[in-house]
């Protein structure tokens, strides 16, 4: 996979696609049922369809391919989802959202559920119900290789690119305000300023960063982490509960009988190799 032609691919072709898919096949544990009148859960199986929240343009973990099909580490988790709660590939609805939507995307009932590399934020949690953590990461800092930001205090005074509503736009906007801000709604468009020189350096997530960075050589990741790991979580509306213990139940499956590894080896080892071991990004 080319990170960069598809990012450069889905600035022009991310519209509201909606595809679906299948997984996996082993036994499940039994989730709470509910009542179809009450909340999610119930509402998605009178439905007989699931609507998913992913991203459109961060590979590795949620993009369209050339094909015009949702790919990514995201949203094979997603489709495993999907499967075992509607048994159909056709039963999933992948809804393309950005990093600001996501919250206002489940309180209008837009999703039920999103998956776009939402980081577990007490902020959020206030405002969303997170369910189980399936991945951890931290924010990293890339910059070019002829002129390197290997310290935080480097930018002072200088211009940092970061994507709106992420956690790294809530970190520099909270704990340094002598940093200029730059920021963008999609990802494309953040990473376009960076060679562009609009920035000094580009922060978000290490594990999207390293990435990226394995398809543009002329960038490094030169500050891998800052502070300490967070976790990557489904979320559900607030107060959704027969939902978010279902869901709950599904990343404990997911875990324990491997299908939440071969989807990493699936999207994120050919893209990371062996710089990155599956352990420092999947949450126990």
């Amino acid at each position: 996979m080319n990170i960069s032609k598809t990012l450069s691919w889905t600035a022009a072709a991310v519209l509201g696609l909606s595809l679906t898919a299948c997984g996996g096949s082993e036994p499940k544990a039994q989730a709470p049922q509910g009542d179809a009148q009450n909340d999610g859960l119930a509402a998605i199986k009178q439905a007989d369809k699931i609507r998913i929240g992913v991203f459109g343009d961060k590979p590795p973990f949620g993009y369209i391919d050339a094909n015009g099909k949702n790919q990514g580490f995201d949203v094979e988790i997603a489709k495993e989802l999907g499967k075992d709660l509607l048994g159909s590939e056709d039963k999933v609805e992948f809804v393309l959202t950005e990093a600001a939507n996501r919250v206002e995307y489940l309180k209008s009932g837009k999703v039920d559920l999103i998956l776009a590399n939402f980081t577990q934020t007490p902020e959020r949690a206030e405002v969303v119900d997170f369910a189980a953590p399936y991945m951890q990461v931290a924010l990293g800092v890339v910059s070019p290789k002829n002129a390197p930001i290997t310290d935080v205090a480097q930018l002072k005074d200088q211009t940092l690119l970061v994507n709106k509503g992420t956690t790294a736009d809530a970190y520099f906007t909270k704990n340094h305000s002598e940093i200029k801000l730059l920021k963008f709604d999609q990802n494309t468009e953040t990473f376009d300023a960076l060679k562009d020189g609009r920035g000094v350096g580009l922060a978000h997530d290490n594990a999207l960063l390293w990435a990226w960075a394995k398809e543009n050589p002329n960038y490094e990741v030169a500050i891998a982490k800052i502070g300490e790991p967070e976790n990557i979580a489904p979320a559900v509306r607030k107060g959704d509960k027969a939902l978010l213990d279902w869901v709950n139940t599904e990343i404990a499956n997911l875990k324990q009988d491997g299908r939440l590894k071969q989807a990493y080896e699936k999207t994120l080892m050919p893209v990371y190799g062996d710089k990155v071991k599956p352990e420092e990004l999947l949450a126990p």
